[in-house]
């Protein structure tokens, strides 16, 4: 191996080095029994957080015009607080959020497929916190989602 192979793998990361070494890590989600492509297929992250912002987007015009009636240094904390709700509320009925539902994509729980309410209490507390939706597995779920049972999966092709 050069030098150009070795930096090249650096920045490519590790997976793509194991892979060129001869590694096969499978499609995101064929360890959970999901298919490669279409319903039910793990969501991709672009439109995860395209959902997140139209969700947070929403949340903030709730607290900026119903509860802080303006901007205020109040308002992100209300819109946090708002988003909570929202979160436990509609993946606990339905499985997604309105932004979700826009951008075709569904939380459901591995094994059973319905969600519990109390994992949609754990999975959005978990979401509020930050960093555990920055800790990814191979499969592209986060923390929030390993720690809760759950997936995020596209209802639409």
């Amino acid at each position: 191996m050069d030098n150009r192979q070795a930096v090249g793998s650096w920045l490519s990361g590790p997976r793509a080095a194991m892979e060129e070494a001869g590694a096969d890590f499978g499609y995101r989600g064929e360890q959970l029994g999901l298919p490669e492509e279409g319903p039910g297929s793990i969501a991709r992250p672009g439109r995860r957080l395209g959902a997140l912002a139209v969700d947070w987007g929403l949340c903030l015009l709730i607290a900026y015009g119903l509860i802080t009636h303006g901007y205020s240094q109040a308002t992100g904390n209300w819109a946090l607080l708002v988003f909570f709700v929202l979160g436990v509320l509609t993946v606990g009925t339905v499985g997604s959020t309105p932004g979700k539902r826009l951008f075709g994509l569904r939380v459901v729980a591995l094994g059973s497929g319905r969600i519990q309410p109390l994992r949609a209490l754990l999975r959005t507390f978990l979401l509020c916190l930050a960093i555990p939706p920055l800790v990814w597995d191979r499969d592209g779920r986060g923390l929030h989602d390993r720690l809760a049972g759950t997936v995020e999966v596209r209802i639409q092709g």
